[in-house]
């Protein structure tokens, strides 16, 4: 795999997963107070780091078709999740996903908790922030890990994370809001498509198939899935407006 291809698909994965979790940060964190809020995000940054540190060498020594064969199918099942939510939101069959309305429920909840105070920190607060880091950020250590084996590259693939860590954050800290402009809908239809296709790809490589084009068959496929999760899309529409129609 091309190391644009690696940086992008970690990149983009790392950074709709980021996303949800600021918005758990931001709202402990104006609610409650920093210092405790931040002390939780640390804690959730270290343990994901130590995750990534553990199981990137880990996997290094098992055979790399044998990985790649594992991991692919991981990621075909992880992706085709993705896919199949994106799918239902865009035809209207399930709710578009939406921060503000998060936020807003995270807020309403940290207002109305009781102050519990140990060790010197707001107890609600860390472990509200801690646990919001780090169970989306156990995905990004999986894309990270799963991601970087197969293609070698470890590095690299925490380097995309990273970044987009600091991209969310940095913009969160700035605008001290949940970043509801940003097109999760539309990058988590993306991050779909991006697992779905590396998933296709790293599992029949690992089965012992020989793709044409080499690392090219990936744009293949990402045209492929489009394709069909298009007709799906239009198809849902149809149906639901009939639907709609028919009970009106």
């Amino acid at each position: 795999m091309s190391g644009l291809f690696l940086f992008l698909a970690t990149f983009l994965a790392s950074a709709v997963e980021m996303v949800e979790a600021l918005t758990i940060v931001l709202a402990a964190g104006l609610t409650r107070g920093w210092r405790s809020t931040l002390i939780g995000v640390a804690a959730g940054l270290a343990v994901l780091a130590v995750i990534v540190a553990i199981l990137g060498p880990a996997l290094t020594v098992i055979p790399i078709d044998a990985l790649r064969l594992v991991v692919g199918g991981l990621l075909l099942v992880f992706g085709l999740q993705w896919l199949r939510k994106a799918i239902l939101r865009a035809s209207g069959y399930q709710a578009l996903h939406d921060e503000s309305a998060i936020f807003e429920r995270q807020r309403a909840t940290a207002l109305a908790s009781g102050q519990e105070v140990r060790a010197g920190l707001d107890w609600y607060a860390f472990t509200l922030a801690f646990k919001g880091v780090l169970l989306e950020g156990l995905e990004v250590a999986f894309i990270v890990v799963t991601f970087g084996a197969s293609a070698n590259n470890i590095a690299l693939a925490s380097v995309g994370a990273v970044a987009a860590i600091l991209v969310v954050l940095v913009t969160g800290v700035v605008i001290r809001a949940p970043l509801s402009r940003v097109p999760e809908n539309t990058l988590k239809f993306v991050v779909g498509l991006l697992l779905t296709s590396f998933g296709t790809f790293w599992a029949a490589e690992g089965a012992g198939a020989s793709w044409p084009a080499s690392d090219g068959a990936i744009v293949g496929l990402l045209i492929f899935y489009a394709a069909i999760s298009f007709i799906y899309v239009r198809t849902l529409q149809r149906r639901r407006t009939l639907n709609l129609r028919a009970a009106a």
